[in-house]
């Protein structure tokens, strides 16, 4: 069974180490050990990861199975230029410990997110995906996002292609 928790600040440590284990797990194959070397040294240290979960306008969750930390959500209040005039927020990390996928970790981490969206009466939410990391963007679609724009991602010097994929809430 999958329990989700909202992280605080005693979790960054663990988020951090979370971040920098999924990423890293994730993309190392697709891309050189220097882009990789570079990417989480400057955009994944540990001090940067911990001071994102202590931003208050910052939102982790935390996935947890057979009390064992599983993955994490990421949420923060942030906009896309063709979002600009809608009340949004963006997931900027979605990630599950390669030991889980494939075990609802992601699923579970999806709905509490779109959960915390509706909470804060969100019109959307929204994120980028790595064009091409289609187990992401077909998980992404069946959960009901659709691609509206793109946009470039730098991972260490290589530039990449980034989705931008949405997914309107309905407010109760």
């Amino acid at each position: 069974m999958v329990q989700i928790r909202k992280a605080n600040f005693s979790d960054a440590e663990l988020i951090a180490d979370l971040s920098r284990e999924t990423f890293y797990d994730t993309f190392a194959e697709f891309n050189t050990q220097e882009d990789m070397d570079k990417f989480l040294t400057e955009q994944f240290s540990k001090e940067y990861l911990m001071e994102q979960v202590a931003d208050q306008g910052n939102i982790f969750l935390l996935a947890y199975a057979d009390e064992q930390p599983a993955g994490y959500v990421f949420m923060k209040e942030s906009s896309h230029e063709a979002l600009a005039t809608k009340n949004v927020i963006e997931i900027s990390r979605l990630y599950a410990r390669t030991s889980f996928i494939g075990k609802g970790i992601g699923k579970a981490l999806m709905n509490a997110a779109i959960d915390k969206a509706q909470q804060l009466q969100k019109d959307s939410i929204w994120l980028g995906v790595w064009e091409h990391n289609h187990r992401a963007i077909d998980f992404y679609k069946k959960q009901g996002f659709e691609k509206f724009s793109e946009h470039d991602f730098i991972l260490g010097n290589d530039i990449q292609r980034d989705w931008v994929m949405k997914k309107e809430i309905l407010n109760s």
